[in-house]
């Protein structure tokens, strides 16, 4: 396995991070269920289950994102903010989509305010939903090509 990057070492260390097995096989599977997630994002949001399209949405970057992280031989430790670590973590592996992966904190945010309302939060709209599945295609075709560079390593 290559040498992983600083940021990467200090996850680990910080036990936000874990290594794993390297598994192709897995991520590839996990890319094709992001893949359908987006599509049953893009049927919900013809309906009014908003907080669902956009979930769907939200779950297939975040899929994507957690794949890639597999094919280096590392998953995501279920600590407080694993969500955001799935994102930061990628995000270091994949700098040529560092602009992609940026989408998936407001997403993120988003998901939580709708999860989990308050007064002060918004939760998803209908225009949320829309960004949200275009933020997700590009994500999830990032990590579908850097797994694809990954495994022919």
């Amino acid at each position: 396995m290559h040498e992983l990057p600083d940021a990467i070492a200090r996850m680990l260390a910080s036990g936000r991070l874990e290594r794993v097995a390297i598994n192709t096989d897995h991520a590839r599977s996990v890319i094709t269920t992001a893949q359908r997630h987006l599509v049953t994002a893009r049927i919900l949001a013809e309906t009014d289950d908003v907080a669902m399209a956009f979930t769907a949405a939200y779950d297939g970057a975040r899929k994507a994102l957690a794949a890639v992280l597999a094919v280096h031989g590392l998953r995501v430790r279920p600590v407080g903010g694993a969500h955001r670590n799935t994102g930061l973590a990628a995000a270091v592996l994949m700098p040529q989509a560092v602009e992609e992966i940026a989408e998936f904190d407001w997403m993120r945010q988003v998901r939580n305010s709708t999860e989990y309302p308050e007064d002060a939060r918004p939760e998803a709209t209908r225009d949320d939903i829309r960004e949200a599945i275009s933020a997700s295609d590009a994500i999830v075709s990032a990590c579908a090509v850097a797994i694809g560079a990954a495994a022919e390593r």
